[in-house]
């Protein structure tokens, strides 16, 4: 019955092909403009780390000036980093399973003369747990030990495109790389990596891809490596010189740590705030007590990481699109109204009313689809545009289920601008029209 239905449909739509063109156009712009922007929230606002973003906490501490307030106009606000000092201390404690301080820095790579010139390429300082909490995927080897953060080893993690531009894509575990004025061993060759956010550092939201270098931690105060991300202070440094700022109140580094369980999740809490009220009798964080544990996905949605215009967005997309919809109704209304003495013939014949309905529906279902698949190719062509000017667009794309959730609202929109046709012509009764014939 389906597809006698499909073969009237697709008779009666070429017989009008002026209309059916403006029908199927008008489904292919709704759907375009939809699923560009359906897609786009779909890509930034999904959990980057499914069945574990909710065990991983951000930490943060109000240790800002006690006369105003971190932004002036929310006296609840608090820095959005930690300084070293309270990042050292904090990481003493073993509720958590895993912890790890992270900050971005940038070195020269010296490689192989033969290679090319030295280049600039941003390095993330991390601890061994950081590839395990946030699922680092590697192509080759892995993460360090914690034996390499303690000492510290000189050792390092790159990238699938350093490898290649390095060691022309080999197995470089075990070779040697040049930073600065040292050599590191390679332990670990990434697996391409390349998620939408960069989650483990909210303070960059829709920044620049993942870093490509990864080093211990724990160099940072013997080589004295400066931060290239954001830094924020309120009084200067008691003293000169690089310890001095590490013993400062500069909030300048990302602490994750990984709390799997609600009791450790509150016995933290509890460690934290005890940290805060013992520091407050060293004369130190001056303002009400004010700490901050929280889960991933509660610090995107704060912090603002996923800019609120798009899912704004996707909200005006889907009103243009019942918009679209809307405006067929005239033009279907018109086409099947013409057709009202096929369709008297069709009753007398025995046609039920329901069954002209559902032609009737499938017809429109037929343009919603064709318009559905139409709105589908533009719109991958929209997102490699936009893929072209936003940061880290590449990972702008369609994915089996965007594609599934763009035919359904071509279904839907096919539906909502032929219900009221096709119940309209089916309810003028057949008599008046064979009489008239």
């Amino acid at each position: 019955m389906l597809l006698y239905q499909l073969k009237i449909a697709l008779t009666s739509l070429r017989r009008n092909p002026v209309i059916t063109s403006l029908l199927i156009g008008g489904i292919a712009l709704g759907i375009c403009v939809s699923t560009t922007f359906i897609a786009l929230r779909h890509v930034f606002e999904k959990d980057p780390l499914p069945g574990k973003s909710n065990t991983l906490f951000y930490v943060r501490l109000d240790n800002w000036d006690p006369q105003r307030a971190y932004v002036a106009e929310d006296p609840k606000s608090l820095p959005t980093m930690v300084t070293y000092r309270d990042m050292r201390e904090l990481m003493k404690s073993n509720i958590p399973t895993r912890q790890t301080g992270t900050f971005r820095s940038r070195f020269f790579v010296h490689p192989d003369p033969k290679i090319g010139r030295p280049f600039a390429e941003d390095v993330r300082l991390v601890f061994s747990d950081f590839f395990t909490m946030f699922n680092v995927p590697f192509q080759y080897g892995g993460g360090w030990d914690k034996a390499a953060d303690a000492k510290p080893e000189p050792v390092i993690v790159i990238d699938q495109n350093t490898n290649q531009k390095l060691f022309g894509g080999a197995n470089s575990v075990g070779r040697t790389v040049r930073l600065e004025d040292r050599n590191y061993k390679v332990v670990g060759v990434l697996a391409p990596w390349n998620p939408p956010l960069r989650f483990y550092d909210p303070t960059q939201g829709l920044g620049p891809k993942v870093e490509p270098i990864y080093m211990p931690f724990n160099f940072t105060p013997i080589l004295e490596i400066q931060t290239y991300g954001n830094s924020d202070g309120w009084k200067g440094n008691d003293g000169n010189g690089f310890q001095a700022f590490l013993n400062s109140d500069t909030c300048w580094l990302e602490y994750w740590v990984e709390l799997p369980t609600p009791e450790k999740q509150q016995a933290f809490r509890e460690y934290v705030n005890n940290y805060v009220i013992d520091q407050k009798k060293h004369g130190r964080f001056g303002r009400p007590l004010h700490t901050e544990v929280t889960s991933m996905p509660e610090l995107t949605k704060e912090l603002g990481v996923v800019p609120p215009q798009i899912r704004s967005l996707a909200i005006v997309s889907v009103l243009f699109l019942i918009v679209c919809s809307l405006n067929l109704i005239g033009l279907l209304l018109g086409k099947f109204i013409a057709r009202i003495p096929e369709i008297s013939v069709r009753r007398a014949l025995g046609a039920s009313r329901l069954q002209v309905f559902w032609q009737h529906i499938v017809e429109c279902e037929v343009v919603g689809i064709a318009g559905g698949l139409i709105g589908l190719g533009i719109s991958v062509g929209l997102l490699k545009m936009v893929a072209k000017v936003i940061p880290n667009g590449d990972v702008v794309h369609l994915d089996a289920e965007m594609i599934a959730v763009s035919i359904f609202l071509s279904l839907v929109a096919g539906l909502l601008a032929g219900i009221y046709p096709a119940w309209r012509v089916c309810s003028i009764p057949p008599a008046m029209q064979l009489k008239v014939q």
